[in-house]
């Protein structure tokens, strides 16, 4: 059944940009950024559960956030939180970072290892850790010498103890979804059958992004051939599934705002 009726999520007592849900694997948090915008302090945030579709606002993440842009948030079923921060790429050319979450904030952050590609200009900005927190799903970026995102693909690496490995199939795994575009913002479900991830189709003006949906038949295959989440029209970005695979959340760009917005299968 597909996902269709988009509707606005409310956040109560908070006002800003609203950018890169993820609703946690129990339905009853949802984790957001402000605006990603070098112009703005980029940080995290969230909100607890209402309803599906309203949430109330708790605050920044304490121990996340720093003064470079902290974002994507993910979080595994054993508490362990996941994050992208530009604040040691220059030294480090890495960008995933993960804690322990507890009460509203998130302790002993260090950077993941296994993941950066380790090369000037390559950029990891999307991430989001499995439920079982074994497999780690996320976007390698390439960026021109002034800024400029020349190609992006989605690739997965396995836990090894306290680093991450790149599975050596990666590429055969996500070939149909890598196929075309730039592939970013992945989330997998809870038994690792589907992906969410956005694509933009073409580097041409006025190109949008758009929500897609792949399917395998078990974790050993490859995913067949993305097909466009149709209801969720305009500039659209980051969707999270929820863990029974119902709701599916993302943000889209109105009015010159981002908001979050929800849809049902």
């Amino acid at each position: 059944m597909a996902f269709a009726n988009p509707v606005p999520v409310t956040i109560t007592g908070y006002s800003g940009d609203a950018m890169e849900p993820f609703i946690s694997k129990d339905g009853q948090l949802l984790f957001f950024n402000n605006r990603n915008d070098p112009s703005v302090d980029t940080n995290l945030y969230y909100a607890a559960r209402v309803d599906d579709q309203t949430f109330s606002f708790r605050g920044a993440l304490a121990g996340a956030n720093g003064a470079a842009l902290d974002a994507v948030a993910s979080l595994d079923q054993l508490g362990n939180f996941y994050f992208v921060s530009t604040r040691s790429y220059t030294s480090t050319l890495s960008t995933i970072y993960r804690g322990s979450w507890s009460a509203g904030g998130v302790g002993n952050v260090a950077l993941v290892p296994g993941v950066s590609l380790q090369q000037a200009g390559s950029v990891n900005f999307d991430a989001e850790i499995s439920a079982d927190g074994q497999t780690l799903w996320f976007d390698d970026g390439q960026y021109s010498p002034t800024g400029a995102l020349q190609s992006a693909s989605i690739a997965v690496a396995s836990r090894q103890g306290a680093s991450f490995a790149r599975l050596a199939n990666r590429a055969t795994l996500l070939a149909a979804v890598n196929s075309s575009g730039l592939n970013y913002a992945p989330s997998i479900s809870v038994d690792g059958l589907e992906l969410f991830f956005t694509r933009i189709d073409s580097m041409g003006s006025g190109a949008n992004p758009a929500l897609y949906r792949a399917v395998r038949a078990d974790t050993s295959s490859p995913f067949g051939p993305a097909a466009l989440v149709v209801a969720a029209s305009g500039f659209v970005e980051a969707p999270s599934l929820s863990a029974d695979g119902h709701l599916l959340y993302f943000h889209k760009l109105l009015n010159g705002a981002f908001v979050i917005q929800l849809m049902r299968r």
